[in-house]
């Protein structure tokens, strides 16, 4: 078969490989799109990979094609996506349902092979079905999706309350979306492109604020009476955004950091002053998974995905490129602020 194989740094090379085969509990699935993700971009241009060479690809769907002994649930024929975390099911962690959590894991397209090719081979458990409704490029996005959830229910979210989303970026946007489907009073979606912002509007935010304006704090506390914001979310990893989050946050607020910063990050005494005296909680969120594995975020994504209520919009899409252009893909990012939007691999 075909993949794209990472073979050295800023090297990926279309080429021949042994095709995979399903053996017991797993299944085979002919992929039909595999997106780029942020967390892909660093292992190809930055010797980020944990070892060559290496097949990424973990945000993907595509059909089954073969199914291994023993697999009951998922059949040929089925269109699926593939949930890459692989957790060991024997730590503390993931005997108390935390699989994110868990220190012995793998990872489909990180640690073992993607699906920047023909076919990808996963456990029965790993594979979520989805309605043949859902095309294959929104049926690719049920990672930054389930991210997204995680991170609300990580945040102990509760409807009516006013909610800043800071970062237009694809999980920003299911983050957004997220609160609407829960309940919200109103959400405000925070970026510096305008185009990113008319994005969130289609897709139902209540609100935007462009946070290049000078006045834009003003605006954003505006927009709830002066309150602050009962819940924020911090999506874009930047530190700029982390620090409004302090900013933006009501007292006794929820403020939770899905992106993950990939600089050193610093607050004045004055900015950490703000989560003193407004009593807010902060967290964290990593990865997508509850129990039972892997979880309700794959669930409730199936299922919103299927009655429209989660929506998908071409505007997410930056540009489709066959796999055999994988490497012509990687380099679009060495250009600050090209790709706007997902970068989606697709086998011709």
């Amino acid at each position: 078969m075909k993949a794209a194989v990472v073979v050295a740094n800023e090297d990926v090379r279309y080429q021949d490989v042994d095709e995979v085969s399903a053996g017991p509990g797993e299944v085979k699935v002919k992929v039909k799109m595999s997106g780029i993700c942020g967390s892909d971009i660093p292992r190809v241009l930055h010797n980020g990979v944990h070892f060559y060479p290496i097949v990424l690809g973990h945000e993907f769907s595509g059909d089954v094609v073969e199914v291994g002994e023993g697999v009951e649930r998922v059949k040929v024929g089925d269109r699926v996506s593939g949930a890459p975390l692989v957790p060991c099911m024997k730590c503390a962690d993931c005997q108390k349902g935390n699989y994110s959590l868990c220190k012995h894991y793998t990872f489909i397209g990180s640690r073992i092979q993607g699906s920047n090719a023909d076919y990808v081979v996963i456990p029965e458990s790993n594979a979520v079905v989805f309605d043949p409704s859902i095309p294959y490029e929104q049926g690719a996005m049920f990672e930054p999706s389930t991210v997204a959830l995680h991170g609300v229910l990580c945040n102990d979210y509760a409807g009516g309350e006013y909610v800043a989303v800071l970062g237009g970026g694809t999980i920003g946007m299911f983050t957004m979306q997220w609160a609407k489907i829960f309940g919200s009073k109103k959400v405000v979606v925070f970026d510096i492109s305008d185009e990113r912002l008319e994005l969130a509007k289609r897709l139902g935010a209540d609100a935007v604020v462009n946070t290049l304006k000078d006045n834009y704090l003003e605006e954003a506390k505006a927009l709830t009476g002066g309150a602050g914001y009962g819940y924020v979310f911090e999506t874009a990893g930047q530190p700029v955004t982390m620090q409004m989050a302090f900013e933006l946050a009501g007292n006794k607020a929820h403020v939770c950091f899905i992106g993950t910063p990939h600089v050193d990050l610093s607050f004045t005494p004055q900015m950490w002053e703000n989560m003193n005296r407004k009593e807010f909680k902060l967290t964290g969120s990593w990865m997508s998974y509850s129990a039972p594995f892997p979880g309700k975020e794959w669930e409730l994504t199936a299922h919103y995905f299927k009655t429209g209520q989660l929506k998908f919009d071409p505007g997410f899409i930056y540009k489709k490129m066959p796999m055999s252009k994988a490497q012509e893909a990687f380099q679009l990012f060495k250009t600050p602020g090209l790709v706007q939007g997902k970068i989606l691999l697709y086998n011709e």
